[in-house]
């Protein structure tokens, strides 16, 4: 990965945003960067964006931030964007290079970014966003809600005892359900075990079923179609950015999936509870700008939730398997 140099000149900062906004994959997903002069007087500022991989929730993540701050923050605010493509370890060479450039605020968008930057700095703020569990995450005992240090953000867990119910809602019949995981993921770990919790308590007999990256996973999801009636896959970055893979398997098998956000359920679910990964996102731009101007001090912010959560289903694999979603489901546009 490349490090960066910080710019002041006008003209260098918007080549280099888009040269970035190219290598991190989904151009087309991002604001264009705003080349008018800010007003006389005004602040500018550097944020650099690592996003852990390119897939929906993510990109639709970034979005909203970059949204937020381009609307709060009008022409102010010069995005370095990256993207590390799922491996921790260029997680650590961004932030790196984010540190060196002397960042004004590090978006962090996904675990492995938000880990790396807990590594990489104590003193720059950064946020981070479409992080399931921030105890988890960083290895917090005694989690009160606020991290308390430089770091706080956004977190996209949808209540899991509410999947919990919609799985028994849709599959009340079922007897066996298989949770599949990547293991490289804490934020998965969590979910799966603590949806566990919830199934065993309806009656479910679970079962977990890890994969460690794409070249396994495959094989894995057809084990878990073996020996499950119902699948449950977590708000899990390795399985959104192959749903495909994991669609290649479960139609035919005619296993449902229950998923815990609605890319997911694009790819490969019949039905999932879901959150606004653009409104967490958002809400995330909006603490940006509140640590930028001064208005508030991240060490005292409390980690933010999505507002609302959706019942939505996938009409196309429904369809496949044949089944029928209640009238209060959403369908997925």
């Amino acid at each position: 990965m490349n490090l960066f140099t910080k710019v002041t000149a006008l003209a260098s900062a918007s080549a280099l945003v888009l040269s970035l906004a190219a290598c991190g994959g989904g151009s087309g997903s991002t604001p264009a960067p705003d080349t008018t002069t800010p007003a006389e007087g005004a602040a500018t500022y550097t944020v650099g964006i690592c996003q852990q991989m390119t897939h929906e929730a993510l990109d639709a993540a970034t979005l909203g931030f970059m949204d937020a701050l381009n609307e709060l923050l009008p022409n102010q605010v010069e995005f370095l964007k990256q993207d590390a493509g799922g491996e921790y370890a260029n997680c650590g060479t961004i932030m790196d290079g984010f540190v060196a450039s002397d960042v004004d605020l590090i978006l962090a968008n996904a675990t492995y970014p938000l880990q790396a930057a807990a590594s990489a700095t104590a003193d720059i703020p950064v946020l981070g966003t479409s992080v399931t569990d921030y105890a988890t995450a960083l290895s917090i005992d005694g989690w009160t809600g606020t991290v308390g240090s430089n770091i706080s953000g956004t977190s996209d867990l949808a209540p899991l005892d509410q999947q919990a119910a919609m799985l028994q809602e849709l599959f009340p019949d079922a007897a066996s359900v298989g949770l599949l995981y990547c293991s490289g993921e804490p934020n998965s770990v969590y979910q799966v075990e603590t949806i566990q919790g919830h199934l065993e308590d309806m009656g479910y007999a679970c079962t977990q079923y890890a994969f460690t990256d794409v070249n396994d996973l495959s094989s894995v999801a057809q084990t878990a179609c073996d020996g499950s009636d119902v699948l449950y896959i977590p708000t899990d970055n390795t399985a959104a950015a192959n749903t495909e893979t994991i669609a290649n398997v479960v139609l035919p098998a005619g296993v449902p999936v229950i998923t815990g956000e609605v890319g997911l359920c694009t790819g490969c679910g019949v039905a999932t509870l879901s959150i606004s990964y653009y409104d967490i996102g958002y809400k995330t731009g909006e603490m940006a700008a509140q640590i930028l101007t001064g208005e508030a001090d991240i060490s005292t912010m409390p980690v933010e939730y999505a507002p609302n959560v959706t019942k939505m289903y996938n009409a196309a694999n429904c369809e496949t398997l044949g089944l029928t979603m209640p009238e209060d489901y959403e369908a997925i546009a």
